[in-house]
């Protein structure tokens, strides 16, 4: 697993982390049932960075996503599918949370592109839509689940995406803490779960368009579904 390092001015990131999610963290132990579903209710969202993921304006910009049928599973806001939605993408915003839904169609309402974007309240592990998808984007997904769920993560990575269809990856907090959400990723989390299913990573890169203090602890990974 890739070692933790300090980001500028020697602030760790995992300290921060633990700053700013310990009190979702009890929030949602504290929780029988709809805990995510009550963060968004009472803004407990400390994942929610308020805006455009960098990176992915970044790619829009210079026209490096695919085109087609794009998913952005805990797409949260939907700032993301905002950014992506175009007249040659249609995106589909899926979360669990009502709340967040509710938040994301009210937002996407002003944009140009509001006609390509759809919000969907459904769970991820079990919704089923109509057709696959060119691309899968995550973000900070992954680190919310219970690792014992990544098994069934990644079978439903390639169910949901077409044959040669591409799963974009932000893998975040790439670090050796110990508690969660969000839980610790590394490279190799991720791997030994696509690699059954046909999945084959062709690029890993340091993300160069990371907020600030998550700078070190994020890479960006692109994989491609090699087979059914």
């Amino acid at each position: 697993m890739e070692s933790a390092n300090k980001n500028n001015g020697d602030v760790n990131v995992v300290d921060h982390m633990n700053q700013h999610w310990e009190s979702m963290r009890q929030f949602l132990h504290s929780q029988t049932t709809g805990g995510w579903q009550k963060c968004w209710e009472e803004d407990r969202t400390p994942w929610d960075l308020g805006h455009v993921t960098p990176v992915i304006q970044h790619l829009v910009q210079t026209d490096a996503l695919p085109k087609g049928r794009i998913l952005i599973p805990g797409c949260g806001r939907g700032y993301d599918v905002i950014a992506m939605a175009s007249s040659q993408r249609n995106v589909v915003g899926l979360d669990l949370s009502e709340a967040a839904i509710t938040k994301a169609k009210k937002l996407a309402a002003s944009s140009a592109n509001a006609n390509s974007t759809t919000f969907i309240v459904d769970d991820f592990f079990t919704w089923q839509p109509n057709e696959p998808f060119e691309l899968i984007f995550y973000y900070t997904f992954f680190c919310a689940i219970d690792p014992k769920t990544r098994p069934a993560w990644a079978s439903r990575m390639a169910e949901l995406l077409k044959p040669d269809g591409e799963l974009l990856i932000l893998m975040f907090p790439i670090s050796d803490h110990v508690c969660g959400p969000p839980y610790k990723v590394s490279v190799s989390d991720y791997e030994e779960v696509l690699a059954p299913f046909g999945f084959k990573a062709i690029s890993i890169t340091e993300n160069e368009h990371a907020i600030e203090f998550r700078k070190g602890y994020e890479k960006l990974g692109r994989w491609k579904r090699t087979s059914n």
